[in-house]
């Protein structure tokens, strides 16, 4: 409640200085992006639209635009609205991962990894950058690009659900099942809802895991009986030297596709 009473207050002022200075390029944005976190979307491109009219370099203001459009699902206008923003600054990161993302969704995947790869050029950090460019990797068919660069992000960000979640669709295409598995039970972990096709796919492979588990657990038991056997019926040597007792064997071990920003 307090800080709805914040951002009412806050664009009561933007307003007010608005009356006293109209064309105030940085007081329009301000309130365009007041507006936006109150959901007027309408209202907020008009202050956006209107910032840019009277400002010289306004360019994270095409960048809240694409981001209301992104919300009403028109893709076409996000990468309009990001392309100009990186026309107008150049070394902006976030404006080349929203447009590589518009990209992607598009289906120009060649576009998309070339504005992605420029946005990590800029800044390396950028996780919906990374994630995105090991999709459009994997869209190329570079399934080993894609693992690279899946994880090279789960380094920077290990708890980013989504990443183990396409992790383990990347290790399903090479055929690495345990590895799959256990990336897609890390994502429903970490609160990700994995599609129910793809824990399909991964089931046999699961009930397969653990039968083999199972084998290897009754196997090791039936050697340590039979050590164990032989260790009871043993003779003690008369001498006083000591025995070394049946090492035990151990424990089985267990087995186990970001959207724009404002």
């Amino acid at each position: 409640m307090d800080e709805l009473k914040n951002i009412d207050q806050f664009i009561h002022e933007q307003k007010l200085r608005l009356i006293e200075k109209p064309d105030c390029a940085a007081s329009l944005y301000n309130l365009g992006v007041a507006l936006i976190s109150q959901g007027k979307f309408d209202e907020a491109i008009d202050a956006f639209e209107e910032s840019i009219d009277q400002g010289v370099r306004m360019f994270e203001a095409f960048v809240n635009l694409g981001y209301i459009y992104f919300k009403a699902g028109d893709l076409e206008k996000v990468a309009k609205a990001n392309l100009r923003a990186v026309e107008i600054e150049p070394r902006y990161a976030r404006g080349y991962a929203n447009l590589g993302f518009a990209y992607l969704q598009m289906g120009k995947t060649d576009d998309a990894i070339e504005a992605l790869e420029k946005a990590l050029e800029l800044n390396p950090d950028v996780v919906q950058a990374m994630c995105n460019l090991a999709n459009a990797y994997l869209q190329k068919g570079d399934a080993q690009k894609s693992l690279a660069m899946n994880r090279k992000m789960l380094d920077l960000a290990p708890d980013f659900a989504l990443g183990y979640n396409n992790l383990a669709n990347v290790y399903h295409l090479l055929g690495e099942m345990e590895k799959a598995i256990e990336h897609c039970d890390q994502a429903i972990v970490l609160g990700f809802e994995v599609h129910p096709d793809f824990l399909k796919l991964l089931e046999p492979h699961r009930k397969k895991a653990k039968k083999k588990t199972a084998g290897s657990t009754k196997t090791k038991t039936a050697a340590k009986t039979k050590i164990t056997t032989k260790s009871k019926t043993k003779t003690k040597p008369k001498t006083k030297t000591k025995t070394e007792k049946p090492s035990g064997t151990g424990k089985g071990k267990k087995t186990g596709k970001a959207g724009p920003k404002k």
